[in-house]
């Protein structure tokens, strides 16, 4: 190949890296930016940054954990759904907890770690997501003065499960010859629970679960229970999004939380209920979704109109 020949395409070369770079690097990113800036999608394309005196505090596309020090609620504001984004609300960290509703077992902690004092986490324990939605659902209850019970869950807040062990009979059927509580471990030098969620089960007395036993062998059973079909606690207050960065809640959800923001901030009830009502959003095009309340923006409108004692000068 001549030296004219190699100059010629590497001109060319050069001249289809220019045209290329303009278009791709440069054309094609300011007109979806300039699109970007059109009405109606201006603010979702710029973030949808909400501002508070001036500086921005949040989007109202990406929620954000209203707790102290802690980790514990603040009784003043509006809580979100639980997020498993990073240590929550995580835009890097986007994602759910990835456990399925067949997720029922816990995996229990080493009584000798908790003995040395080792917190349940370090000692090896997992909590099924069955039992985190016991969990939450116990403790939302009793912070919002509702009932926190719901079906399959023990009224300790674990998932109410059996592992049910004996003889297995060709119609599916069993006859039990022994029963364990599998997400109910046996206290230290105790071979029964101290309070079962339940004493008995087809006759057999429903033992406890011993560290190390392995009780896959029988078949794995929740048990009902006696809790209300619909729970007062509804199911979004307990459960995460998809992508851990719901910023919504829903109005049922918002509503049994009314009292307590009233009275954390020393107002009437009535006056927080008209600040849920003006932040929650309708159904898209009227019927698609369900109603929901952006909780940053509640909080926020709540904060300027009855601002909290505690947050007056300054947490």
């Amino acid at each position: 190949m001549s030296l004219s020949d190699l100059i010629r395409q590497h001109l060319a070369a050069l001249r289809a890296l220019l045209v290329l770079t303009v278009v791709t690097g440069l054309l094609y990113p300011a007109g979806i930016w300039a699109v970007g800036q059109l009405p109606g999608l201006h603010d979702k394309a710029n973030g949808s940054i909400i501002e508070a005196d001036g500086r921005p505090v949040g989007s109202s596309l990406i929620g954000q954990s209203f707790t102290d020090a802690d980790g514990a609620p603040i009784a003043w504001y509006f809580q979100g759904r639980p997020s498993s984004a990073g240590d929550g609300y995580d835009g890097l960290a986007s994602s759910p907890s990835n456990l399925g509703p067949e997720d029922i077992v816990d995996t229990a902690a080493d009584p000798a770690l908790l003995a040395t004092g080792s917190d349940p986490e370090a000692a090896g324990f997992a909590p099924s997501l069955l039992t985190q939605v016991c969990t939450r659902s116990r403790e939302i209850g009793a912070r919002e003065g509702v009932d926190g019970a719901r079906p399959f869950c023990t009224p300790g807040g674990v998932g109410a499960v059996l592992s049910v062990m004996g003889t297995f009979h060709h119609d599916g059927t069993v006859t039990p010859s022994r029963v364990v509580s599998v997400n109910e471990p046996c206290p230290t030098g105790r071979d029964t629970p101290t309070s079962a969620f339940l004493a008995e089960y087809q006759g057999v007395r429903v033992e406890c679960a011993r560290y190390g036993e392995d009780y896959s062998v029988g078949r794995i059973v929740p048990i009902p229970g006696g809790a209300p079909t619909d729970p007062a606690v509804p199911a979004d207050a307990v459960t995460g999004s998809g992508s851990g960065l719901d910023p919504d809640i829903s109005t049922a959800y918002a509503a049994i939380q009314v009292n307590r923001v009233a009275a954390a901030r020393g107002i009437d009830p009535a006056l927080v209920r008209d600040a849920v009502a003006a932040h929650t959003t309708g159904r898209e095009l009227g019927f698609l979704g369900e109603p929901r309340v952006n909780v940053l923006e509640l909080n926020l409108d709540l904060d300027r109109r009855y601002p909290a004692r505690a947050t007056a000068g300054g947490e």
